[in-house]
Protein backbone atom coordinates (compact mmCIF):
# COMPACT_ATOMS: atom_id res chain seq x y z
CA UNK A 1 0.00 0.00 0.00
CA UNK A 2 2.87 2.46 0.86
CA UNK A 3 4.45 1.76 -2.81
CA UNK A 4 1.49 2.70 -4.45
CA UNK A 5 1.38 5.98 -2.37
CA UNK A 6 5.09 6.69 -3.03
CA UNK A 7 4.16 5.71 -6.82
CA UNK A 8 1.29 8.33 -7.25
CA UNK A 9 3.49 11.36 -5.35
CA UNK A 10 5.97 10.93 -7.90
CA UNK A 11 3.31 11.28 -10.92
CA UNK A 12 1.69 13.70 -9.44
CA UNK A 13 5.01 15.80 -8.97
CA UNK A 14 5.95 14.27 -12.97
CA UNK A 15 2.74 15.59 -14.27
CA UNK A 16 3.37 19.21 -12.07
CA UNK A 17 6.38 19.60 -13.87
CA UNK A 18 5.69 18.48 -17.62
CA UNK A 19 2.56 20.73 -16.96
CA UNK A 20 5.30 24.05 -16.55
CA UNK A 21 4.74 24.38 -20.45
CA UNK A 22 1.31 23.60 -22.13
CA UNK A 23 1.43 23.09 -26.00
CA UNK A 24 -1.92 23.36 -28.07
CA UNK A 25 -1.26 21.06 -30.54
CA UNK A 26 -4.02 21.94 -32.67
CA UNK A 27 -2.73 25.25 -33.22
CA UNK A 28 0.74 24.22 -33.98
CA UNK A 29 2.38 24.29 -37.05
CA UNK A 30 5.73 22.69 -35.43
CA UNK A 31 7.65 25.26 -36.84
CA UNK A 32 10.59 24.26 -33.56
CA UNK A 33 11.03 28.50 -32.98
CA UNK A 34 9.99 27.75 -29.40
CA UNK A 35 12.50 25.07 -29.56
CA UNK A 36 15.75 26.74 -30.88
CA UNK A 37 14.95 29.90 -28.35
CA UNK A 38 14.26 27.96 -25.33
CA UNK A 39 17.57 28.98 -23.39
CA UNK A 40 18.07 25.99 -21.23
CA UNK A 41 17.19 23.27 -23.64
CA UNK A 42 14.60 21.79 -21.36
CA UNK A 43 12.01 22.09 -24.75
CA UNK A 44 12.55 19.41 -27.40
CA UNK A 45 10.66 18.06 -30.32
CA UNK A 46 9.00 14.56 -30.35
CA UNK A 47 8.92 12.37 -33.47
CA UNK A 48 6.25 14.31 -35.13
CA UNK A 49 7.84 17.96 -34.77
CA UNK A 50 5.58 19.03 -31.98
CA UNK A 51 7.55 20.68 -28.70
CA UNK A 52 8.04 18.61 -25.63
CA UNK A 53 9.29 19.41 -22.10
CA UNK A 54 11.99 16.79 -21.97
CA UNK A 55 13.63 18.16 -19.10
CA UNK A 56 11.25 19.65 -16.61
CA UNK A 57 13.44 20.47 -13.74
CA UNK A 58 15.55 22.79 -16.50
CA UNK A 59 12.85 24.93 -17.01
CA UNK A 60 13.13 27.83 -15.48
CA UNK A 61 9.92 29.25 -16.91
CA UNK A 62 11.41 32.19 -18.23
CA UNK A 63 8.31 32.52 -21.27
CA UNK A 64 11.22 32.48 -23.60
CA UNK A 65 8.84 29.88 -26.12
CA UNK A 66 5.78 31.25 -25.78
CA UNK A 67 7.08 34.73 -26.46
CA UNK A 68 8.49 33.35 -29.50
CA UNK A 69 5.74 31.21 -30.88
CA UNK A 70 3.90 33.59 -33.86
CA UNK A 71 0.98 30.99 -33.34
CA UNK A 72 0.25 31.16 -29.91
CA UNK A 73 0.39 27.40 -29.78
CA UNK A 74 2.01 27.37 -26.33
CA UNK A 75 1.58 28.54 -22.87
CA UNK A 76 4.20 28.64 -19.68
CA UNK A 77 2.38 28.57 -16.24
CA UNK A 78 3.61 31.55 -14.32
CA UNK A 79 6.12 30.57 -11.82
CA UNK A 80 4.94 30.25 -8.17
CA UNK A 81 5.80 33.28 -5.82
CA UNK A 82 7.92 32.45 -3.16
CA UNK A 83 6.42 34.74 0.30
CA UNK A 84 9.13 36.89 1.47
CA UNK A 85 9.78 37.20 4.84
CA UNK A 86 9.87 40.68 6.39
CA UNK A 87 11.35 41.46 9.33
CA UNK A 88 8.72 42.48 12.12
CA UNK A 89 9.59 45.40 14.32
Amino acid sequence: MADQTAKTQVSTKQKAEEEKVHVFEAWCKRCEICVAFCPTGALTSDKDGFPVLTYPEKCTQCGMCELRCPDFAIAVRPREKKESKKGSS
